[in-house]
């Protein structure tokens, strides 16, 4: 009997050993996917947070892959540092306290550089400039952003918000803290402005008549404009910026490497081959 125990005991711990192989080997290894798609294994990871709903910067494509401006230039960073880029699709709001906990390597979402955000995180040097567009209704009674308010100042500021006007926004975005300012700052004040989960969820209420209008990134305006008849976006820019990628202020070995990538993929045209593949320079 002792002897039977003994052998099965031996086998056990050889069906182990092959167990434990099999998963050195790649059996059971954790398997991760570049920017092109290529698996490999044990690679160490970017992990950018965006907030996919934001085109034509990041949007999920008809197959459910990530698509978009800042996709392809986090994969090519990505590339430029040996890494693999892990995307993952979260709320606008979040991105900033993920990467701040460690949770993500980088938040890229269209994401422009302001005071507030600097207190929690780094930023890259810029690559790309957005402009923050208004849209309304085709038969809107304002031809400008200016419209919106009573009159201005001796200065040439706004002394104040005319009654009924409501703007609709994403939260947390630079269109939720430039247009939720004081009026005498271009802002429309906190009661003026409407928050909303995603841009589209601003554009459908203005669609239903709940706001006046939507402050949002041009290019995304474009697209919302596009997609929904009875929209326009009026003439002139509310604000315009550059944009950025975030990372946690202890990460500088990060951003530097970020910054080299990015000075590189500008130099050698390809920051400029991908947004030109997005927004054409005759569109």
């Amino acid at each position: 009997m002792k002897k039977l125990i003994a052998l099965i005991l031996a086998l056990v711990m050889v069906v182990c050993c092959f167990a434990a192989c099999g998963a050195k080997n790649g059996t059971d290894a954790d398997v991760t996917s570049d920017a092109a798609g290529n698996e490999s294994e044990n690679a160490e990871k970017l992990i950018m947070a965006t907030n996919a709903a934001f085109p034509p910067y990041e949007y999920l494509a008809d197959d459910g892959s990530f698509a978009g401006i800042d996709v392809e230039i986090a994969g090519k960073i990505a590339e430029k540092l040996g890494m693999e880029l892990e995307i993952v699709d979260t709320e606008f709001g979040s991105i900033i306290g993920g990467v701040q906990s460690g949770k993500y390597s980088m938040g890229m979402a269209g994401m422009t550089v302001n005071e507030e955000r600097l207190q929690s995180v780094n930023f890259s040097d810029p690559y790309a400039k957005g402009i923050q567009a208004v849209i309304v209704k085709a038969d809107s009674e304002y031809a400008s952003y200016e419209d919106f308010y009573t009159g201005y100042d001796d200065e040439g500021n706004p002394a104040g918000v005319k009654d009924g006007i409501k703007i609709g926004v994403q939260a947390d975005t630079t269109g939720d803290i430039y247009s939720s300012d004081k009026p005498e700052k271009w802002g429309f004040g906190e009661d003026n402005v409407i928050r909303y989960k995603t841009g589209n969820d601003a554009v459908q209420a203005l669609v239903a008549g709940k706001v006046t209008a939507v402050i949002i990134d041009n290019e995304p305006a474009k697209s919302y404009v596009a997609a929904n008849d009875g929209l326009k976006i009026l003439d002139g820019a509310y604000t315009d910026e550059d944009y950025a990628i975030c990372v946690a202020k202890e990460n500088t070995d990060l951003l530097d490497k970020i910054n080299k990538a990015l000075a590189e993929l500008t130099e050698d045209g390809t920051v400029a081959e991908i947004v030109e593949k997005y927004i054409p320079a005759d569109k």
